[in-house]
């Protein structure tokens, strides 16, 4: 039986630091930058439960691509699934804990992308509760990993803790909350005061989720929540160094030329393991990197058609 990592990390007495699930951006490479400056647990990009089912049986299961790490630079790497239907996690976590064989798996019920929430995935699953449940139950039958999931404040009448009481008795090893409703989706104040009330109803390790852009904001939101942990998403994006600020307690204030040493790294290894098509998914990425430079606005217009690490190299040195 693999060993929990949640609880030898939460065992730490340190506060557990995670680069939450992002669609587009948590490819290997990126999840490498943000290794590097501390974070602890990577998750990978939202992986489809459907399309691993119903291609099971090719020889390349263009999924299971996706989900490739290198476990040396990758550690506590976790897959989240996303879909509808329990026999389809059911077979996903068979195909993952076998032909991937990450840290651990988690399930998504807080997608707020209204496709998504309409195929009764993401959101929309957190949403019924007795489906929910049997997603759960059917990942856990079918791996020896450590399962987690990762959910919101509330999804209309579900909230959060609606949600873990009825799945309280699940030996599940982790939750990520995004302190924000499916209604707020990405803006508005989440709820900090949630994610405390949350250990009335799960025993195992909490993350909170959710607007944390500065290292003032991860000590404030640690602070209110309780929480064993942080999962950081978009405020990392262009910032990876954040996950070091929030471990060293300082803040680090970084010259234009050290960020776009950053981003050419970034950029370096993306081309390695991707190639040109690499570097055309990078633009996303790069444009973070700009963000609150001067004449930010000029260079994202060049960043947004760069079409190799030359491009990349030529825009920041005229910048």
């Amino acid at each position: 039986m693999p060993v929990n990592f949640w609880q030898k990390l939460k065992a730490r007495g340190e506060p557990i630091l995670a680069l939450a699930p992002l669609a587009g951006f948590t490819d290997s490479a990126f999840r490498q930058i943000c290794r590097s400056y501390g974070a602890q647990v990577l998750y990978s990009e939202m992986a489809s439960a459907a399309a691993l089912f119903y291609n099971q049986k090719k020889n390349n299961n263009a999924t299971l691509e996706l989900l490739k790490f290198q476990p040396t630079k990758e550690k506590h790497y976790v897959v989240q699934l996303f879909g509808s239907q329990p026999e389809h996690f059911a077979v996903a976590a068979r195909l993952i804990s076998q032909h991937i064989k990450p840290a651990g798996l988690d399930i998504n019920f807080g997608c707020p992308v209204p496709k998504i929430v309409r195929q009764g995935a993401g959101s929309g699953l957190m949403r019924n509760l007795q489906k929910s449940r049997a997603v759960i139950q059917a990942v856990i039958a079918n791996t020896n990993l450590p399962v987690s999931v990762k959910i919101r404040a509330a999804v209309k009448e579900v909230d959060a803790l609606k949600f873990l009481k009825n799945i309280a008795d699940l030996p599940l090893a982790a939750v990520m909350i995004h302190g924000r409703t499916l209604a707020q989706g990405f803006s508005g104040a989440p709820d900090w005061e949630i994610i405390k009330e949350a250990r009335r109803y799960f025993k195992g390790v909490v993350l909170a989720n959710g607007g944390i852009n500065s290292l003032a904001e991860a000590k404030r939101v640690l602070k209110f929540s309780r929480a064993d942990g942080l999962g950081l998403a978009r405020g990392v994006l262009g910032r990876p160094w954040l996950f070091k600020e929030i471990i060293k307690n300082q803040e680090i204030n970084l010259k234009p030329k050290q960020i776009f040493q950053i981003a050419l790294k970034h950029a370096a290894l993306v081309q390695k393991q991707k190639g040109k098509p690499g570097i055309i998914e990078l633009r996303k990425h790069l444009v973070w990197y700009l963000s609150g430079q001067p004449g930010a606005s000029h260079f994202r217009e060049q960043l947004v058609k760069v079409k190799s690490l030359g491009d990349i190299k030529k825009i920041f040195k005229n910048i």
